[in-house]
């Protein structure tokens, strides 16, 4: 229970790694707000979470709305009374050639994974510096934070950009007691790998699956990555084992990219 009695954001946390990054955390003793844009799926995460005997509460939002993520923020505080923890996890996969990208596909993935982790660190920044507290802002980038890959460029440009704001937020907020770090998984079995995948197959002719299996062949580790991977190294960072650590973005992808 490294981060009891805390309270901790999760943007995305219907599915996938939020969902899991949002029920480790709870099991590490923090109470969790649930961000997402599907009611259904932010109901379903509450109750795993109060059946472990953390309180949760929803909120829907769309990251790409500064308004919203402000809001989400400020509801987080009001019904768990504090705020400890922000993960911006929410973010899009992006498959296409870089020379067919249009304008409208560029701009609705930065909306997405960069200026919605914009909005989220400024929201947590804000409160936490009007709470006169420490905090920890926890964001999501990629290997492809990393390593650019073919057919995966813009995506690549946003996760390389999630690192920047890390770097630069950490240096602004440091002497306020705030740390800022990402987390950079690999090849995550889940739905938007299956995204990317049949997308590759589409635009290559490769058969459903060959794609995935082709990248998870990479992994020095034998397996693909669980969201429950990426989970435990968010709750490290989110908890104070972590404490001198800032400006970071550090691969867990099982050996796949190496910096």
């Amino acid at each position: 229970m490294r981060i009891a009695g805390k309270v901790a954001l999760v943007t995305g946390a219907g599915q996938g790694i939020g969902r899991a990054i949002a029920l480790r955390l709870a099991r590490d003793g923090a109470d969790i707000a649930i961000v997402d844009v599907n009611n259904e799926k932010m109901k379903s995460v509450a109750d795993e979470i109060r059946a472990t005997g953390r309180k949760a509460t929803t909120f829907k939002a769309d990251v790409t709305k500064r308004d919203s993520v402000y809001a989400a923020v400020d509801d987080a505080e009001k019904e768990l009374g504090g705020f400890d923890v922000m993960v911006n996890n929410a973010g899009i996969a992006q498959v296409q050639p870089l020379s067919d990208v249009l304008p409208d596909e560029v701009e609705k993935i930065l909306k997405v994974n960069v200026e919605g982790v914009l909005w989220g660190i400024q929201a947590a920044a804000k409160k936490f510096k009007a709470r006169k507290q420490k905090g920890k802002i926890i964001s999501a980038s990629s290997i492809a934070g990393h390593d650019g890959f073919a057919m995966l460029g813009i995506y690549s440009a946003t996760k390389f950009a999630v690192r920047a704001l890390t770097q630069a937020a950490a240096k602004e907020f440091a002497s306020d007691g705030i740390t800022v770090n990402a987390y950079c998984p690999g090849i995550v079995g889940t739905d938007m790998w299956v995204e990317i995948d049949r997308r590759f197959a589409e635009i290559t002719g490769a058969p459903v699956g060959e794609t995935y299996e082709k990248y998870v062949k990479g992994i020095a580790l034998g397996r693909a990555q669980t969201p429950e991977d990426v989970a435990a190294f968010v709750s490290f960072l989110a908890g104070p084992d972590s404490d001198y650590m800032t400006g970071q973005a550090p691969l867990i992808d099982g050996g796949l990219v190496y910096r």
